[in-house]
């Protein structure tokens, strides 16, 4: 038991060290992109006094890291920390994201529209994703080197090796038309009941989902199906179809259990994977998530938005990786180190 709370104490320690390199590295990304962020947002016509006006409200006047000049002329020591970064940390621990240079509104407010879409979309990708590769990981192993096997891996590593942003104009062709090809709602409708609106919704998530799942699959078939041909070889397995268990139940009780060790850290670690598709598949489905707001933000050099973002992504990433580490001493006993 002490074993095991020092490996959690040491994932915790290890996922908060990375987390801080994530907020330094969140900081300068985005500052090394070509482009004047005041351009963005003022006209051609106003005069330097007022664009230098908008840089000082906005902090952008300071140095990034360290403001080493006024600390020269003033000799205070807090001027050294008058800086950019100093300001960027200073709201991150008040709960601040800053205010959108673009839309000039609280980042905050910003993100509460498009925290919910991606979240639908992620569950929704993933959920279909570990179903289905889990299922046909299991089908392939049973029927190893049969056409069913040979004819699943070759599909589902063909999909798995696609673009998203191709694979998303795929499945709009595919639809032709049957299905919503953007949005999350259906622009202008009013809806009679809750149950309607949800529908509604359910309908658009649908093709982004799916491009998500596709794009998920085949990591998790070849993990599974491997997993599960470890398994089928051991002496317990043929022990269990010695005494007459159904393949249902060797699969069930026996493969599937023992092959949720490494499926936990695929998903793990392909969510990282699923993040960086949703970009894509949100752009190609209008889809007013937080992939499609990352996207918008760029071109339109809103730091405080783009940082807002990624910061959300990486935390998503890193709390994730931690929580497989902690169901790894649940599902695992052995591991203690």
């Amino acid at each position: 038991m002490h074993q095991r709370l020092d490996y959690l104490i040491r994932r915790l320690a290890f996922s908060v060290v990375t987390l801080v390199a994530v907020l330094t590295f969140n900081f300068f990304l985005f500052r090394i992109i070509p482009g004047d962020p005041v351009q963005m947002m003022v006209s051609p016509m106003m005069t330097k006094e007022t664009r230098d006006k908008i840089r000082q409200v906005y902090g952008l006047d300071k140095p990034l890291w360290l403001n080493v000049e006024e600390f020269q002329e003033d000799g205070e020591f807090e001027k050294l920390f008058d800086s950019q970064f100093a300001y960027y940390i200073r709201n991150l621990l008040k709960g601040e994201l800053g205010m959108s240079f673009r839309q000039r509104i609280p980042v905050s407010e910003i993100l509460s529209n498009r925290v919910g879409p991606s979240l639908l979309l992620i569950l929704s990708g993933e959920v279909l994703g570990i179903l289905f590769g889990t299922f046909l990981g299991l089908i392939a192993a049973w029927k190893k080197k049969s056409m069913i096997d040979a004819s699943t891996m070759f599909v589902s590593l063909t999909v798995w090796a696609l673009p998203p942003f191709w694979l998303g104009i795929i499945m709009l062709i595919l639809s032709r038309g049957h299905l919503p090809m953007g949005g999350l709602v259906t622009p202008g409708t009013i809806y009679a009941s809750n149950w309607e609106k949800i529908l509604d919704i359910g309908r658009h998530v649908i093709l982004p989902a799916t491009t998500l799942a596709l794009m998920l699959v085949g990591a998790y078939v070849l993990i599974v199906r491997n997993t599960t041909l470890e398994v089928l070889a051991e002496d317990y397995t043929l022990t269990a179809k010695a005494k007459g268990l159904t393949p249902l139940q060797v699969l069930r009780y026996h493969a599937l259990r023992n092959a949720s060790l490494p499926l936990v850290t695929i998903i793990a670690m392909d969510l990282g994977y699923a993040l960086g598709g949703s970009i894509q598949i949100e752009t190609i489905f209008s889809y007013p998530g937080l992939g499609r707001l990352m996207f918008e933000s760029i071109g339109q050099r809103d730091y405080p938005v783009l940082q807002a973002v990624f910061l959300i992504l990486a935390v998503v990433v890193i709390s994730a990786n931690f929580f497989a580490d902690l169901s790894y001493t649940i599902l695992d006993p052995r591991i203690k180190s």
